[in-house]
């Protein structure tokens, strides 16, 4: 993704044509982070919106020594944790677990997942309590660590740990009983 500064800079004076410019130029980047997080295009559309709005909102911060990618991602993983805290309409029981201990057999390679295409995967992720749906895609899709997961999702290091283990576990045995409920994405 190639930003100018040019462009930052209109955007930071809040003019129209580079705003507009801006959002076509991030809108497919953003939309992918916003689908893993999500459960339809229309609340992925929403989440994109309210995010793109912050990230304008908060341009005169970005320091162009950090790569544009990397801190609207940031910025828009952040939007949509404080949007999940805040809709969260049930109440999760959460195990609070300190100890973890990886059973280890998670580095085998799992040969369904070489044969799904991206909207299987998707559709079996979708399928995981929203807390544990959370703690893997911030885990295994965008890289963080389960320190970081604790700080972002307000739990212990140790419950985004089991969080993890959960979803791997269930993942594990959507594959291996083919529960792949096939979602409806809309154009």
């Amino acid at each position: 993704m190639n930003i100018e500064l040019d462009l930052l800079t209109a955007c930071i004076k809040s003019e129209r044509k580079a705003e507009y410019e801006l959002y076509k130029m991030t809108y497919g980047y953003l939309m992918s982070v916003c689908f893993r997080y999500t459960n339809s295009r229309d609340e992925a559309e929403e989440m994109l919106n309210i995010g793109f709005f912050k990230i304008l909102k908060n341009l005169e911060k970005y320091k162009p020594e950090v790569p544009f990618k990397l801190w609207i991602r940031r910025v828009m993983i952040n939007v949509l944790i404080d949007e999940f805290r805040k809709k969260k309409r049930h109440k999760e029981t959460i195990e609070y677990v300190e100890e973890y201990y990886d059973s280890g057999d998670s580095a085998d390679q799992n040969e369904a997942l070489t044969r799904m295409n991206t909207e299987e995967i998707h559709a079996l992720i979708t399928q995981l309590p929203p807390m544990s749906q959370k703690v893997f895609n911030l885990y295994v899709i965008d890289g963080y660590n389960h320190k970081e997961i604790g700080e972002l999702l307000k739990m212990s290091e140790g419950t985004s740990k089991w969080h993890l283990n959960l979803s791997r576990t269930r993942l594990k045995e959507m594959l291996t009983t083919k529960a792949v409920v096939p979602i409806e994405i809309k154009p």
